[in-house]
């Protein structure tokens, strides 16, 4: 683990990247910069061909800064700390309490990466990257950052632990649509963590997450429930809804033996062939009643109505 620790003292399991991985993602992000300065540089020579010598090096020394330096910063900027190479080998660029980079972070580690990547051919960086626990450049240090291994063996996630059975039920109606990604991220993290926590520190995060959950249900928890026991219920209900609707996308493809089943019965009544079973049956009982015996049809004959109002499907 990498012991980043969050501000409510929460220790996050990510790993730091290591030398050869950080190496492949930078060759790959040289390669792909260098590539792109190369053309702008051809294309400024043919297009200022007719200008002086001085226009010819401002243009230069502008298509090597944006290029080879603002284009890198722009690209961790907006993707959140991941480049190309990055992506490829499954790192990225985090704060050291785990948040996703800002401008100006990007900006310390381009500026600093001229100096430490480009003029010394990656030296100062691999050096500092083989001294630093954690695998840090320079950069990295004054910035504030921390590259990290995206990608994560499934076998190493654990199990968000069950509601509840007391809360079985109580938040079906509850308006999920309106909670984030990252809040969802947040909360189970928190519960496949929770019992490696000081508790004063967990009840606090727990609260903390149990408050913006709410915010964005806008429907405060039951009296009495844990703020933990409460976001347990919450992703529990969630689960159970993803499941539905999963098992309800899947009943078409293999749905076709039942259909068949209401036609033969259907087909006496006149119904539709898509009514319930239960509505077919009601009519078979009083047809092998009479055929056994006449004098008990007619004491029979009440008994069909009642089962109507008492089945799945209403009353017309």
């Amino acid at each position: 683990m990498s012991g980043v620790v969050t501000g409510d003292a929460v220790v996050l399991g990510l790993r730091p990247a290591r030398l050869p991985s950080r190496a492949l993602a930078l060759l790959i992000d040289l390669v792909v910069v260098w590539s792109a300065y190369l053309l702008v540089s051809l294309g400024l020579a043919v297009a200022t061909a007719s200008l002086d010598e001085a226009a010819q090096m401002a243009l230069s020394i502008a298509s090597f800064l944006l290029v080879l330096v603002g284009a890198p910063i722009a690209v961790e900027t907006l993707t959140h700390g991941r480049s190309l190479g990055k992506m490829a080998c499954g790192l990225r660029v985090v704060r050291d309490d785990g948040g996703p980079i800002r401008f100006r972070h990007a900006l310390v580690r381009g500026a600093i990466g001229v100096v430490e990547i480009m003029m010394t051919f990656g030296v100062i960086a691999c050096i500092a990257s083989l001294v630093s626990e954690r695998g840090r450049r320079i950069g990295d240090v004054f910035a504030g950052t921390l590259v990290v291994r995206e990608r994560v063996p499934a076998a190493r996630s654990a199990a968000v632990p069950p509601a509840p059975a007391w809360l079985a039920g109580a938040f079906a109606g509850l308006d999920l649509s309106a909670v984030p990604d990252g809040l969802w991220l947040e909360i189970r993290q928190y519960l496949t963590r929770m019992r490696q926590l000081d508790p004063v520190v967990g009840q606090r995060l727990a609260e903390r997450l149990a408050d913006e959950l709410v915010a964005r249900t806008g429907t405060p928890p039951p009296p009495g429930v844990p703020a933990a026991a409460y976001l347990a219920g919450v992703v529990g209900e969630r689960q159970a809804r993803d499941a539905r609707r999963a098992f309800a996308s899947e009943r078409p493809a293999s749905g076709a033996g039942p259909a068949p089943m209401p036609v033969p019965a259907a087909a006496p009544g006149g119904s539709a062939g898509f009514a319930p079973p239960a509505a077919p049956v009601a009519p078979a009982a009083p047809a092998a009643v009479v055929a056994g015996s006449g004098e008990r049809a007619g004491a029979d004959d009440a008994s069909p109505p009642a089962t109507p109002a008492t089945g799945f499907a209403p009353p017309a």
